[in-house]
């Protein structure tokens, strides 16, 4: 979305007029460093851009008011305060090799990593793209599907969570998401070039969250929205940078962790760039060593309505070494009707490219998008999606806040659709395997996965108490340590 900055928090978060289509707001800028830069309010030039295709016009100049458009990226207006509480750190004790000694995971994982790019480079040069990466860890992509380290296909439920702009509601707004039911939680970050960046201390205490409330953890970058239409939208090569700098705070956490690397990446002006502009990143990210599943957002704001994410998608896919990019699509007034729905979504399902709806509401300012259908169609189809968002929004597209002034016992109409209603998150959602026993936790031979994963990443002892004689909730299985179910260590 735009940015729902926060202006006196309410009215700037509003700008986050999602989409900064025609009537997108644009510039959230112009506020000293440390102000909010909520600015964008619906009125803030709203006017002339136009998420539509060519001659799809409604007859009404769209303004996208809290979207991640140009206004989208107004509501990440918050000031960049770092999140208070403890930081959830796991145990001094590194996983060990089935020989008994210590090591660091990544070191195998890097080594797989780039043996098996040399092969799919190979197999790429004559044959095509590969259907998935077997190098991947974690959460990965598999002949279409997202999926997890075990195998065991992952279907998001979630929501956005304005991080960057409310700082101090992120941890209290985790914990109520996953109450509601939901299985992820995509998270708002600024890389500085429009709002205060977001620390790499503060990623890694967001990840701790998101393990702590056992949620997957879909990482967003917000400064892209709307570049090269949007003033001071930086570019998905900025958005690099900013992830190589907190690389220190993701590395490790593939199993829960999704990299999103830039949200809304483009606007309506040179939007043909994309594809270049996407794929280069994609690479950057891989050689800086990231072995996480990639998201990818859409140009025009997010929504497609030029196609060139559509007819794209399997070059880029087949650019990334590891095949472990999900495209993410967003879906507000250019998606008002089923059969575009269905077309959009179908087309990446039947083309074996994976597909998330990464935002959606049920009303904007660009148009009123048919949520019922983008749920009941992603439900049919098993694509993930995550609304449109936890709360905070401002300048006129409050309508999209899930709840009130962040209360989790405040529901709002759509926050009640959305959890409630039919294909809802309270009747469709599925906690991750890594978090409920049901897979693996990739780890390979080190042993100790049987029983399940805790959410601060390590195996829950098979065992249980048997193994850890001095009760503090730590054991010790299979040359590693585990963790006993239910215990002061299972964080």
């Amino acid at each position: 979305m735009w940015e729902a900055e926060h202006g006196s928090r309410a009215a700037d978060a509003a700008r986050h007029h999602h989409r900064q289509g025609p009537g997108r707001a644009d510039g959230c800028g112009g506020s000293s460093p440390g102000t909010p830069r909520h600015r964008c309010d619906a009125a803030a030039g709203h006017g002339g851009r136009d998420h539509r295709r060519a001659g799809q016009h409604t007859g009404t100049t769209e303004s996208h008011p809290v979207r991640a458009g140009p206004d989208k990226a107004r509501q990440r207006c918050h000031h960049p305060t770092t999140l208070s509480g403890e930081q959830h750190r796991p145990r001094p004790c590194h996983p060990t090799s089935s020989r008994g000694a210590e090591v660091n995971p990544r070191s195998r994982r890097t080594f797989l990593t780039a043996a098996a790019t040399a092969v799919f480079g190979l197999l790429v040069s004559v044959s095509g793209p590969a259907p998935d990466a077997e190098a991947a860890t974690g959460i990965k992509v598999s002949n279409g599907r997202v999926v997890e380290a075990g195998g065991s296909d992952f279907v998001m439920r979630g929501v956005n969570a304005a991080h960057a702009w409310y700082p101090g509601e992120t941890s209290s707004s985790l914990a109520a998401i996953k109450a509601k039911g939901a299985n992820t939680v995509r998270v708002v970050l600024a890389s500085g070039q429009r709002w205060s960046q977001t620390s790499a201390s503060e990623v890694s205490d967001i990840v701790g969250r998101c393990k702590q409330n056992r949620l997957i953890c879909v990482l967003e970058v917000h400064d892209t929205t709307g570049y090269g239409e949007e003033g001071g939208a930086a570019t998905l090569d900025q958005a690099v940078n900013y992830w190589t700098g907190v690389k220190s705070a993701l590395d490790g956490q593939e199993n829960y962790v999704v990299i999103n690397i830039g949200n809304e990446p483009y606007g309506n002006n040179n939007y043909s760039a994309w594809t270049s502009a996407t794929s280069n990143a994609v690479a950057k990210m891989r050689n800086a060593g990231f072995d996480h599943a990639l998201m990818v957002d859409a140009p025009n704001w997010g929504q497609d309505w030029s196609g060139t994410m559509r007819d794209n998608a399997a070059s880029v896919f087949a650019s990334d070494p590891d095949r472990n990019t999900i495209f993410s699509i967003h879906m507000y007034g250019v998606y008002d009707t089923a059969s575009e729905v269905q077309s959009y979504l179908n087309h990446f399902v039947n083309s074996g490219l994976p597909l998330v709806i990464g935002e959606f509401g049920d009303n904007h300012s660009d148009g009123n998008p048919d949520e019922n259908a983008i749920m009941a169609t992603a439900q049919s189809l098993g694509i993930g999606y995550i609304g449109w968002s936890w709360s905070g929004n401002g300048s006129g597209v409050e309508y999209l806040d899930m709840v009130s002034g962040f209360n989790p016992d405040s529901l709002t109409s759509w926050g009640n659709r959305f959890f409630n209603g039919s294909n809802g998150v309270a009747s469709t959602s599925r906690e991750a395997a890594v978090y409920s026993g049901g897979g693996d936790d990739g780890g390979g031979d080190d042993g100790g996965s049987d029983g399940g994963t805790a959410p601060n990443g390590y195996p829950y002892c098979v065992n249980g108490s048997a193994s850890d004689p001095d009760g503090d909730g730590w054991g010790w299985e299979n040359q590693r340590s585990c963790v006993v179910r239910g215990s002061a260590a299972d964080f």
